[in-house]
């Protein structure tokens, strides 16, 4: 069993949860909404300023603008309307960031889009298009052989392949859907043994906790030191 000898952290923040700057402390990596499911410009620069100050990678995370169902909600939108929604969103979040002497380091999709993309790709090409419209030089997250990260691939975009800590995996690998009983791990050492799972497949570069998740802070704490005790150093993704 091979274990990487990296890893990336990643959590959601900007997203109304409490523990946010708690989190900031223990991610390497943070997906900050940007005005979609979630977020405002106030919140967007205060997740800004807490990623510099502590070294933390920044991504933005857009999603759809259905804040009641905090974008969770799968939608059917023209393509072309995607691909705007992606790239006003991630525009405005590199401009935000860039006004507080920081830079955006990566994409990752919210909720219903980033899983509809995975899934179909005349969407995930509308998705990756969005992120080029801002730079293409941003690492897109998405899990590994879904439709998001092949239309990255023929884009040229740089993929860092994704797996969730806190979210149950059915037999054939997908995720199962938020409505089912059981879907959320909650408890902190079977999230932390999911994740560590993962790192010894080798196939994934970032694992995602949840920051709205009432144990998330628990999780990436121990799990930081779970992987420092086996010698895996955490760390963004290179560009």
């Amino acid at each position: 069993m091979t274990v990487m000898r990296w890893i990336d952290l990643n959590a959601d923040l900007g997203e109304g949860g409490s523990e946010d700057e708690a989190l900031i402390g223990l991610v390497s990596s943070a997906n900050i909404a940007c005005g979609g499911h979630a977020g405002d410009e106030e919140t967007m620069r205060r997740s800004i300023r807490w990623a510099k100050e502590a070294g933390v990678a920044i991504g933005a995370h857009p999603g759809y603008k259905d804040p009641e169902h905090f974008g969770r909600r799968a939608m059917v939108l023209p393509l072309e309307n995607i691909t705007e929604l992606v790239a006003e969103q991630v525009g405005k979040l590199a401009a935000l960031a860039a006004e507080e002497g920081a830079e955006l380091h990566h994409v990752k999709p919210h909720g219903a889009l980033y899983h509809q993309a995975g899934r179909d790709a005349a969407l995930a090409a509308a998705v990756v298009e969005g992120i080029l419209k801002v730079s293409p030089g941003l690492i897109l997250f998405a899990q590994p052989g879904s439709e998001l990260a092949q239309a990255a691939e023929r884009a040229g975009v740089k993929i860092c392949t994704e797996g969730f800590a806190d979210r149950r995996y059915r037999d054939d690998g997908t995720l199962m859907p938020r409505g089912e009983p059981g879907a959320v791990i909650k408890e902190v050492n079977e999230a932390v043994e999911q994740a560590m799972a993962l790192v010894s497949e080798g196939r994934m570069q970032t694992l995602c906790i949840h920051g709205d998740g009432t144990t998330a802070a628990g999780i990436l704490s121990e799990l930081r030191r779970t992987l420092e005790a086996a010698g895996v150093t955490v760390r963004p993704a290179v560009r």
